[in-house]
């Protein structure tokens, strides 16, 4: 391959081609604008911050934590009587917390303090 640099003929297109401008219809313009400002508006409606609460998280550890403790006594108390008391007494301190959690939350009005605020990203935000 050769490297023709005198083909001027090639160069005018090149140069032309790249003079031209496509300007867009108006009525095409304007049904671009409408749409875009319809987007916005429906962007901007929705909460620019979204709120996860999560009172509750340390009522379900708890629950967990208890009950896993419950069958763990279960399994391993060779003492039938014995392992059964064992897994009462850690269902119950389960069920007390869930009781505690929910009396505190409502008494101490925390439900707002403990939530996580996740803001939106984007132009819009």
């Amino acid at each position: 391959m050769k490297d023709d640099r005198s083909n001027m003929e090639i160069e005018k297109v090149i140069r032309a081609s790249m003079k031209i401008t496509d300007v867009p219809a108006p009525e095409l313009n304007h049904k671009l604008k409408a749409a875009l400002y319809q987007q916005e508006a429906v962007l901007r409606r929705q909460p620019a911050v979204r709120k996860l609460s999560i009172w509750y998280l340390p009522m379900v550890l708890n629950l967990i934590t208890f009950s896993l403790l419950a069958v763990f006594a279960l399994i391993m108390v060779e003492n039938i009587y014995l392992s059964y008391f064992a897994a009462g007494v850690c269902l119950y301190a389960g069920l007390a917390g869930i009781l505690l959690t929910i009396v505190g939350a409502k008494r101490t009005n925390i439900k707002e303090d403990i939530t996580i605020r996740i803001e939106k990203r984007g132009v819009l935000a």
